[in-house]
């Protein structure tokens, strides 16, 4: 595999050369994916952080777009429920959300998708080993910046931060890990064998 075709995205191969108008369409696309996802939700009673699917989307996202495509979604994502539009978990919205406990993960979605998407260029989404990896890399990014937030905004220790916000959703993230990675070769190889067909 040349570097060139390395460099291309699972998006590029499935639908041809970006154009800006493809791109847009993408990137709008992934926002919503992300937002539907974000409806998968279920509130926890001692923590302010709830189970959500939108980390399955976020890893999903950027490894399908790339960087910075992936990254322009999740922040358009961020973006729009911070200007009102219901697209946070259980359809919340406003800056409110944003400076909330929970807002770090939202912050860190933006950050995890470049991660993964910089991954997916190098060819990290292509077998099931490495895209786990960037999987993991993605999901060690949102809790880098979400637990500290956590903290932060309740007053409390990294430690009961991490029982709060890390350690209920380890089970939940493996799952979650694995699903996104298994689907990305899966649906290179499907690719692969279309554009050998054309």
């Amino acid at each position: 595999m040349t570097a060139n075709a390395t460099n291309l995205t699972l998006r590029d191969t499935i639908l041809g050369a970006s154009t800006i108008a493809r791109r847009s369409v993408t990137i709008t696309a992934g926002a919503a994916l992300i937002a539907l996802f974000a409806q998968i939700s279920i509130p926890l009673s001692f923590t302010p952080v709830p189970i959500t699917g939108q980390t399955f989307a976020v890893l999903l996202v950027g490894t399908a777009l790339g960087a910075t495509d992936g990254t322009a979604s999740a922040g358009v994502y961020v973006l729009a429920g911070a200007l009102g539009a219901p697209v946070y978990a259980n359809h919340a919205h406003g800056w409110d959300v944003i400076r909330s406990p929970s807002g770090g993960y939202l912050l860190g979605f933006i950050i995890a998708a470049t991660v993964t998407g910089s991954l997916a260029q190098q060819g990290w989404d292509r077998k099931l080993s490495t895209s786990i990896g960037a999987m993991l890399s993605g999901n060690v990014v949102i809790y880098l910046i979400g637990i500290p937030w956590l903290a932060q905004q309740l007053g409390i220790s990294i430690s009961k931060a991490l029982e709060l916000g890390l350690y209920p959703f380890v089970a939940g993230d493996i799952l979650k890990t694995y699903l996104a990675a298994g689907a990305l070769p899966a649906a290179w190889r499907l690719a692969q064998r279309q554009n050998a067909r054309e």
